[in-house]
């Protein structure tokens, strides 16, 4: 299911009137498309700014080589400014036997997501003077009867759970993570007495998903309706995110992505039957996609940048998203519900998930207002900030500084038309080496690196079809930095063969291999 474009209710007339300024226009399909079916997605408002867009190239291109090499069956990611939507695209396949594309709409289970929701539920209910934070869990949960191991912790509160300073176990006493027989909502509860505290209360982070599930019954307690409905009822549907769930309905069985595991020596991956939460829902349960993601990205800035009550107070969502709790370096932070990314240049705030078959990540910039949404169906994809090969990185680094440079009013040049026939991917026995426009300059990458941009080589025009590697003064080394770059085009003006200096490279297309 392919749906309209993505409109966030709220978007002011200054903002219709900046987003105007770019139009409004479909590109479907990518600089290099991949034989492995469509690759589907849209580029709107500022994202039509060539700056914007030469970096999305790079980004696409990168991630589609990536793909290529790692295997990775399938992404999905989004991009959100201005409550728009601006960026949606799908790479590769949802599921491979089927040959079915992933697109904005495939929907993934985005476990550890699952958190947010529950603290917001719980934030209602203590802006609603139903429960305070820094109750102990007990008074709302009698039967909250786990083993303190220190006898001089304070007891564990509802904001300790929040913040995963509870000291509690990770998990809920059994190996659902190996079996996927999870536990419901009674044995959650049950197993409490057979289990101990790990830390004391307030001395250490240390995750726990027991901790959430824990919530999810106080919610429900408080309630009286279950998490599940909840959590769709009172949060999901008034965003409009009507293909996202709790309670997996069977009605959205076909769009929901395959999950497989990580690619193992003999180049295969396990493929995982749909995988219940159970009990566990409250922290690893939810069903999402980048479109209803995107609305509820939207609905955070929407709500920190114009104030207001929607769902909840703009100040207790500034107050669920400052750090409560940080590490000793930070580098991280906890909110209530929300994790917090600390690096030189903004901080990110959302929270990522990984469950069988998928691995996911949400992250908003406090510095940019931008959400960046990447949904994945393997378990060796890197959605997460700060891995090597994050895909929410290279975003943040490429695209997110694009997009304001381009709010700023930057004036970009664009490629000559005669170049646009030299763009595109050749391969050596070296690397894989990309040719594109690039922040205004005809430019060359390797795409095997973690991040190309940082040896990105600007090439300067030198006659038709032969470009020259520019060098910096003072600058040589081990490359071919000052060495002529030319194009062998053959009578179909498509490029046969890419000379670097005295060496050549063959051009290639990208397909996105995945399991044996």
């Amino acid at each position: 299911m392919i749906r309209l474009p993505f409109r966030a209710p709220g978007v002011s007339m200054f903002n219709r009137m900046r987003i105007s300024r770019f139009g409004v226009f479909v590109v479907l399909g990518s600089l290099l498309t991949a034989p492995v079916g469509k690759v589907l997605g849209e580029r709107k408002g500022i994202a039509l700014h060539p700056h914007v867009g030469g970096n999305l190239d790079l980004l696409e291109v990168w991630l589609q080589a990536r793909m290529a090499y790692a295997g990775w069956p399938g992404v999905s990611i989004g991009i959100v400014r201005d409550q728009q939507l601006i960026y949606s695209k799908g790479f590769g396949y949802a599921d491979i036997k089927k040959k079915t594309p992933t697109t904005p709409d495939t929907l993934y289970r985005i476990a550890s997501h699952s958190k947010l929701f529950t603290a917001i539920g719980i934030l209602q209910l203590r802006d609603q003077g139903r429960l305070k934070l820094d109750d102990p869990v007990k008074a709302h949960l009698p039967n909250f009867n786990i083993t303190i191991t220190d006898p001089e912790a304070r007891p564990v509160t509802i904001r300790h759970l929040l913040t995963h300073s509870s000291g509690l176990p990770r998990e809920a006493g059994s190996a659902y993570w190996s079996d996927f027989n999870f536990p419901d909502r009674e044995q959650v509860i049950e197993r409490l007495a057979g289990q101990q505290t790990i830390l004391p209360s307030e001395s250490l982070f240390k995750y726990s998903n027991l901790a959430y599930a824990l919530l999810g019954e106080i919610i429900a307690d408080k309630t009286d309706e279950s998490f599940a409905t909840y959590v769709e009822e009172k949060i999901m549907a008034p965003l409009g995110m009507d293909d996202s769930s709790v309670v997996f309905p069977n009605k959205h069985q076909s769009q929901l992505a395959v999950g497989y595991g990580r690619r193992l020596p003999d180049g295969t991956r396990q493929v995982f039957p749909f995988i219940d939460a159970r009990g566990m829902a409250p922290a690893t349960g939810v069903t999402s996609s980048v479109n209803d993601m995107a609305r509820f990205v939207s609905w955070q800035l929407r709500l920190r940048n114009h104030g207001g009550n929607e769902l909840l107070a703009a100040a207790t969502l500034r107050e669920m998203q400052r750090p409560h709790w940080l590490v000793v370096d930070w580098k991280n932070g906890r909110g209530l519900g929300f994790g917090i990314v600390h690096t030189q240049d903004r901080d990110l705030i959302g929270h990522g998930g990984g469950y069988p078959g998928y691995r996911t990540g949400t992250q908003i910039s406090s510095k940019e207002d931008i959400g960046v949404i990447v949904f994945t169906n393997s378990l060796d994809a890197e959605p997460y900030p700060g891995s090597t090969w994050s895909i929410n990185d290279r975003i943040f680094e490429w695209v997110v500084p694009a997009i304001t440079e381009a709010a700023e009013g930057r004036q970009e040049k664009r490629i000559e038309p005669e170049w646009q026939k030299l763009v595109g991917s050749f391969r050596s026995i070296i690397a894989d080496t990309h040719i594109l426009f690039l922040d205004g300059k005809m430019s060359m990458v390797n795409l095997n690196v973690p991040n190309p941009k940082q040896s990105v080589m600007t090439l300067e025009p030198v006659s038709e079809n032969v470009f020259k590697i520019h060098r910096k003064p003072g600058t040589g080394g081990y490359g071919s930095v000052g060495e002529a770059v030319s194009f062998e085009v053959g009578p179909d003006k498509a490029v046969q063969r890419l000379k670097i200096g005295a060496n050549y490279a063959e051009p290639v297309d990208y397909e996105v291999r995945t399991a044996k």
